[in-house]
């Protein structure tokens, strides 16, 4: 049955999401890479473990998530007494199905005198397979507290972990997954946009492949490039990130103009995330009608990620430079 079907004939979406919103006592959260009427409608946007902790900092019982599921799972594992909803199971990640927990286990094994450094892209399974948990935000931080001797595997994405280990000439063993969004961007089209718009800059994720970081003038996470676009001086910025983001730059910032970076194709439709698309206004109201689908993990399973997770939030709370938390131990 498609998620109109489910949809009585002549339902107010919005005023029957804020009603169940109300009556649920629920907390609607949404990625910066979700549908603007999502985003409008969302008590928190933001980027996934900024949503998760917000969530859990609240006294809701239900979080309904517009993300993808390794978002909602990660609110899971904080909240866990709380019912997590995703309006569509099927909204995954490129780089989560890149790197599957046995394979992942198996490539550990071969190097067990590497910890694992692991973008929280990934699965639960993969996060309690890891030492570390990273943002795109964090990862710089915590890269600074490892010591430079210590092996490291980072995973899943490839480009984030070669974006790193260039900045910080640090060699590390990276593991070969992509973000289907971010790979898309086409460095040709890229220096056409900058030769139509001469001073612009570009602010670039760093999931990017390095033909496009090469030509940023800011490289950083959804919440840092935000900040590049409040604070550069020009009125034109280019973006290359998944162009959703670009209706909070729009919200708050209207006397500035926001390009997406261009696809194979000369446009930016080809970036917009599949995946994060699947979530609609019908799927919200049914997700809170229904309570489904739910997020559910088992306590060992949550436990164990949970402890990757915390290790991050420990680590990015500490100033570089004042010494190491301690050994970081592989396996």
């Amino acid at each position: 049955m498609s998620d109109a079907a489910k949809v009585p004939a002549g339902t107010d979406l919005i005023d029957e999401i804020n009603r169940l919103r109300k009556e649920r006592n629920a907390v609607i959260l949404a990625h910066y890479y979700q549908k603007p009427e999502l985003q409008d409608l969302a008590d928190f946007v933001g980027d996934s473990l900024e949503l998760s902790r917000k969530a859990a900092e609240t006294d809701a019982d239900v979080i309904a998530f517009c993300g993808v599921k390794f978002m909602a799972e990660t609110a899971k594992i904080l909240s866990p007494e709380k019912i997590v909803v995703l309006p569509d199971m099927e909204a995954g990640c490129s780089l989560e199905d890149s790197c599957p927990p046995e394979k992942f286990a198996a490539f550990r094994a071969r190097h067990p005198d590497h910890i694992a450094l692991t973008y929280i892209n990934c699965s639960t399974e993969v996060k309690a397979l890891s030492d570390i948990i990273v943002t795109s935000s964090s990862a710089e931080t915590i890269l600074q507290q490892i010591p430079r001797d210590q092996p490291i595997i980072f995973g899943p994405d490839r480009h984030l972990g070669g974006w790193l280990s260039r900045k910080f000439d640090r060699e590390m063993l990276l593991w070969p997954g992509v973000c289907i969004v971010h790979e898309a961007f086409s460095e040709t089209e890229l220096l056409k946009l900058k030769a139509q718009h001469p001073g612009a800059p570009v602010a670039a994720h760093p999931e990017c492949p390095p033909a496009i970081i090469d030509h940023a003038d800011h490289v950083g996470s959804t919440s840092s490039i935000l900040n590049f676009a409040r604070d550069f001086p020009g009125d034109t910025l280019i973006v290359a990130t998944e162009p959703h983001i670009m209706h909070q730059m729009e919200k708050a910032l209207p006397n500035k103009t926001f390009i997406g970076a261009p696809g194979a194709d000369g446009n930016c439709n080809c970036n917009i995330c599949p995946y994060m698309a699947l979530n609609t206004l019908e799927k919200l109201y049914v997700a809170l009608r229904d309570l489904e689908p739910r997020i559910e993990i088992e306590e060992g399973l949550r436990l164990k990620a949970k402890a990757s997770l915390d290790r991050m939030l420990e680590m990015a709370s500490a100033s570089v430079g004042k010494g190491d938390l301690g050994p970081v131990s592989a396996g």
